[in-house]
């Protein structure tokens, strides 16, 4: 019992510290002005942007979120947050349930847009993987939620 303690506080250390650190990533650089794409595009060419293409696309998926002025900020605003709930203990369910479709879209984005990073593959997958067990602990005081007992 003492054995899955440990492994659930380090679960929410690993979950927690990563939201917290992707949150606070959000805000290390600028906002991109909105004709920063197209000032790319001129300076460095079309073509060759077009020659990877891999990299375009996560460009554009990224810029995208930036240029809506809140999306970004949102994103970065909820993984801090919802890190910060994983890592107080108190709230670790309830932030881990809020951070599911985060984690998973972490993980899609590197499945379909990096998919040669085996790396980061890996580690958005172990990510989604404990935050599903955080989840999963919780499961006997959540599933009355879920499944109603029909009498």
């Amino acid at each position: 019992m003492k054995i899955a303690t440990i492994v659930y506080l380090l679960l929410s250390l690993f979950v927690g510290g990563m939201m917290c650190y992707g949150g606070y990533q959000k805000f290390a650089k600028p906002i991109p002005a909105p004709t920063q794409m197209i000032e790319t595009f001129e300076k460095e060419g079309v073509t060759k942007l077009k020659e990877n293409i891999e990299v375009l696309k996560i460009k554009n998926y990224i810029f995208g979120m930036k240029q809506t002025n809140y999306f970004w900020q949102l994103l970065g605003i909820c993984e801090l947050l919802f890190g910060i709930m994983v890592l107080s203990q108190v709230m670790r369910f309830v932030g881990a349930v809020l951070l599911l479709p985060i984690s998973l879209n972490i993980l899609l984005f590197h499945v379909f847009l990096e998919p040669n990073d085996l790396i980061e593959l890996l580690q958005t997958t172990l990510l989604l993987l404990a935050n599903m067990a955080l989840v999963a602990k919780e499961y006997p005081k959540w599933k009355s939620l879920v499944f109603i007992k029909l009498t």
